[in-house]
């Protein structure tokens, strides 16, 4: 057997698209354009995004804890970084940076959503448990590279349990998106 074998999205050898060992790259026979796999990975993401903060809320719910201040923090640190003030007297100032807090999160739910509804676009077809691995492991970096980056938290000092609180939800995000996106492609 080759390891690069021409098939079609239904998998079918039919030469429009390459199977390698993470996924299958190529066009299938949807006649999606390139914006239209960009909505629908925006509306996965969004999909994705509701099942992390469910899962992350039940987890709160669950061990009693508090929320994080770090998408605070990071908004905090991007507006010192960018010289860009937020608004407002003491009170007003911290709403709006509490509002802007998740938004971030938001944008990288749906904007990891987009580049996967892109990847989709290319052609790129992945199983479900590489799909969903490869979409955590991107949605983990959106999220935490930032916050990483301007040193408002380090992942090497996390604990075990540190690491679930923030794997789990990603994982849900993933697994969501994944099964979002392999929808789409069968409607």
């Amino acid at each position: 057997m080759r390891p690069f074998v021409l098939v079609s999205a239904a998998g079918t050898a039919d030469g429009m698209a390459r199977r390698t060992p993470v996924g299958t790259f190529g066009k299938g026979r949807r006649g999606i354009s390139t914006t239209g796999w960009a909505l629908r990975g925006a509306a996965a993401g969004a999909a994705g995004t509701t099942a992390l903060n469910a899962v992350t809320y039940l987890d709160m719910v669950v061990r009693g804890r508090g929320t994080s201040s770090t998408p605070e923090q990071t908004v905090e640190a991007l507006a010192q970084k960018a010289h860009v003030p937020i608004p407002g007297d003491e009170e007003h100032r911290q709403n709006r940076v509490q509002g802007l807090g998740p938004i971030t999160g938001l944008v990288a739910g749906v904007g990891v959503g987009v580049l996967i509804g892109l990847a989709r676009a290319s052609g790129f077809r992945s199983q479900p448990l590489v799909g969903t691995l490869l979409t955590t492991l991107g949605v983990l970096v959106a999220a935490n590279g930032p916050m990483t980056a301007l040193g408002i938290t380090d992942p090497r000092t996390w604990s075990a349990t540190d690491w679930a609180s923030d794997v789990v939800p990603h994982l849900a995000y993933g697994a969501v998106v994944k099964t979002t996106m392999d929808a789409f492609d069968r409607l």
